[in-house]
């Protein structure tokens, strides 16, 4: 009630419509022990020159926004021009509200469908949603899709998927009854790529579907090729999870590989890293009845007025907010509408010419970076015959990951990830991104700090 700017005479009238009291009469369900009483500890009131001043010396306090910084691990730092926030602060986009009467929210809607058409184009899978929270979440409701559509319950996860990934669609498939044996974790290949054999031992007529990540979460890329055919011989429905958008203009898109359902973080065209988020889940399948009816959240589609002029709307919606419970395929309660936006706007001022050209300079850079590091004394590239795209894990010096980062970190430099805590089994390793926005002097500053680790 305090941050809303309503006058003493507003507040002594709403009250009397509600027959309280005063204020405190309206929270008097609160349990007393839970009431602060006493002031907020927030200072005097500033004016605007001195608020922004202090806000700007608390910003300076996060040293981590203005390290350079190889963090990657499903979170990239792209460039998104100026043009895409200018764009956003348009009021009918900032302002605008979930649209569930068509009629009135026709902007909204045509950034849905852009949106959805531009995912359409990168996964290279002809349905696509309005998006979902984030990668994670996406993946999650892939995986309850494909049991959907097969009628299996159990699922196949390769470690090559991002473990916060694997770690929501666990806790997902927990929440519906899946034993813990039914959802199968199989391990890379001694290459970094998914293991085949291993989950083509793993495969039963219990498995709906399996989940690889493409790129996988340290980087490397496998031929998910053959693995689809494998899969779908056995009756089973293949996933792909995209932490990084880019690498697909490089590479084969999941629909041209013949995954069945395609799903991805769209963070890297839509947003800076921001401390971890948000994000924006992206989702595509196959174009079939059955899909249509099974796909989750919200599908906008194109239509035509009485008037012959085209329209937009949500359609074959199937939410808990419009039909019953227990046919509803997801329970997500809107979309990341702003983001999506986002993605809509970098992905137009991009453009199929520049989308290529960044991941190309994101693939150069990198390739120069592994070389560099590659051939410093005591360090080694965990997986150095794996195709990568803009990521890679590396061996450090001592093996010691979080010694060599702390040195890093000294030099105002975030070098990357430790594995260590995050994947069992790789101590002594650091996961590092490149992007576009790295220059090579900012490759040869963190290799000089590598090779002074002692």
């Amino acid at each position: 009630m305090r941050y809303i700017p309503h006058t003493p005479e507003e507040i002594d009238a709403m009250l009397a419509t509600v027959g309280a009291a005063n204020v405190e009469a309206l929270f008097a369900t609160v349990p007393p022990e839970a009431v602060r009483h006493e002031p907020l500890d927030v200072g005097p009131a500033l004016d605007e020159p001195a608020l922004m001043r202090h806000v700007e010396e608390l910003s300076l306090r996060n040293r981590g926004a203005s390290m350079l910084s190889f963090l990657g691990a499903g979170m990239y730092d792209h460039h998104i021009p100026p043009a895409v926030d200018q764009l956003l602060l348009r009021n009918e986009f900032y302002t605008a509200y979930t649209p569930y009467q068509a009629e009135v929210s026709q902007g909204t809607l045509q950034a849905i469908f852009e949106f959805q058409t531009v995912v359409s184009e990168i996964l290279g899978l002809p349905l696509a949603n309005a998006s979902m929270y984030d990668g994670a979440s996406s993946a999650a409701e892939a995986v309850l899709m494909a049991r959907r559509m097969t009628k299996r319950p159990h699922v196949v996860l390769s470690e090559s998927v991002h473990p916060q990934y694997r770690e929501v669609i666990g806790t997902y498939l927990r929440t519906i009854g899946v034993p813990a044996h039914g959802c199968i974790t199989v391990p890379l290949a001694a290459d970094g790529t998914d293991d085949e054999e291993a989950i083509g031992r793993a495969l039963s007529p219990e498995i709906a579907t399996v989940v690889v990540g493409y790129p996988s979460f340290f980087g490397t890329v496998s031929d998910v090729r053959s693995l689809v055919s494998r899969v779908h011989a056995a009756g089973a429905q293949v996933i792909t999870a995209t932490s990084e958008p880019y690498a697909l203009a490089v590479l084969d898109s999941p629909g041209a590989l013949g995954v069945d359902i395609a799903v991805g973080e769209g963070q890297a065209l839509a947003c800076p890293p921001q401390f971890g988020g948000p994000g924006v889940g992206l989702f595509a399948c196959r174009h079939t009845r059955e899909t249509l009816q099974q796909i989750p959240g919200r599908l906008c589609g194109k239509t035509v007025d009485k008037h012959g002029k085209p329209g937009y709307v949500l359609t074959l919606v199937t939410r808990e907010q419009f039909i019953r419970r227990e046919r509803a395929t997801s329970n997500i309660c809107t979309n990341q509408g702003l983001l999506a936006l986002s993605l809509a706007i970098r992905a137009s001022l991009l453009g199929k010419t520049g989308f290529v050209e960044t991941a190309q300079h994101c693939l150069a850079k990198t390739d120069y970076l592994k070389q560099r590091i590659a051939s410093l004394e005591g360090y080694s590239l965990v997986y150095p015959n794996a195709k990568t795209f803009n990521e890679f894990a590396v061996h450090v010096r001592g093996g010691n990951a979080a010694a060599v980062l702390r040195k890093a970190e000294s030099a105002s430099i975030l070098a990357g990830l430790n594995l260590e805590p995050v994947v069992p089994g790789h101590r002594g390793q650091i996961l590092m991104a490149v992007t576009e926005r790295h220059t090579r002097s900012d490759m040869d500053r963190l290799v000089d700090v590598l090779a002074s680790v002692s």
